[in-house]
């Protein structure tokens, strides 16, 4: 990535991290900010200017460091070394207020939050699992920051617990060779390639983002499958149909047999709709009142009959063409 400007908060150039982005960075023009929270300049740019704001980052130190408990894939949601995304997934759950959070943050105190769970596992007396990839894509973010090579090679140093990320994008090349000592969960989401093209556009394709699945796993890391988000479009039982068939074919035999896989239908807002109304007129829309209902202030899901209808037809072709994969949930 290469931005078109970067905001800093000035404590952050104090950190290792800071002063190599202000190198990397050197020849790109950088704002000073009071905080990463509060950017005034950008909160006034409406819902249009949304690609632009994507083409922007933002430098800081993470102040909130509080610990979600899970019960799904990992034991606790932990806040790390970034927010947002450069991609531009139209049903993006982190985008919940566009001029916070289209732009990618980064936070140059990654040691105060890796030493965070150490510590934290330390005065446990089972093995946790740490989601530190619910609020970026630490994938994408290494590109620019090596964050998650550095965390992956320090967490490999001590002896308890796992870490878990989900991604959309196959540059796992920097990791392949990492003493990760088995304690690295990658979880890989896929979608059919039309869907990827028309709603998740800066994000890998399909054929790259399971090439990357297998090399994660021949490298010996854990790994793990999000058919997410499920999108109801008119011909959604042959898209996902022809999806589940390219897995069966292109998945290596090793992640057939050791990763779990995570089912997760779409939700949507009326802040998603807002912003892609404007930013991208001529997308396809993912809102339609005839198969959604509401679900909490200004969201929505899909009706409860069409939802089961999904599930029992995402369950039925998973039974036919990956009966040897276990399916965690489907939410």
């Amino acid at each position: 990535m290469f931005p078109d400007k970067i905001y800093f908060e000035p404590d952050s150039m104090n950190y290792e991290l800071g002063g190599l982005l202000k190198e990397k960075y050197k020849d790109i023009p950088w704002i000073p900010i009071e905080s990463h929270n509060k950017i005034d300049e950008l909160r006034t740019r409406p819902n249009k200017d949304f690609p632009e704001l994507k083409r922007l980052l933002v430098i800081g130190v993470r102040k909130t460091h509080n610990y979600v408990p899970n019960h799904k894939v990992s034991d606790y949601l932990v806040p790390y070394t970034s927010s947002g995304c450069t991609a531009m997934c139209h049903y993006c759950y982190l985008v919940c207020n566009y001029n916070k959070c289209s732009y990618l943050r980064l936070f140059v105190n990654r040691e105060q939050m890796l030493n965070k769970i150490i510590n934290h596992q330390a005065k446990s007396v089972k093995d946790n699992t740490y989601e530190i990839g619910s609020n970026s894509d630490l994938v994408l973010e290494n590109t620019i920051t090596g964050n998650l090579s550095w965390t992956i090679e320090q967490f490999g140093k001590t002896d308890k617990g796992f870490l878990t990320f989900p991604t959309k994008f196959n540059q796992v090349d920097p990791l392949l060779d990492l003493n990760h000592r088995g304690r690295i969960i990658m979880r890989m989401s896929v979608n059919p390639q039309s869907i990827i093209t028309r709603f998740e556009p800066g994000t890998s394709g399909l054929n790259a983002r399971i090439t990357a699945l297998n090399k994660m796993c021949d490298a010996g890391y854990r790994v793990g499958i999000l058919i997410a988000p499920v999108i109801l479009t008119d011909d959604w039982k042959q898209l996902y149909s022809e999806l589940i068939t390219i897995l069966s074919m292109q998945l290596s035999e090793k992640v057939k047999r050791t990763a779990l896989v995570e089912i997760i239908f779409m939700t949507y807002s009326f802040v998603h709709n807002a912003i892609n109304s404007e930013a991208f007129p001529d997308a396809g829309k993912l809102y339609d009142k005839d198969l959604m209902t509401g679900r909490g202030r200004g969201k929505y899901c899909y009706k409860n009959d069409l939802r089961e209808d999904g599930e029992l037809f995402l369950r039925q072709q998973m039974n036919e063409k990956l009966k040897e994969m276990t399916i965690l949930y489907i939410v």
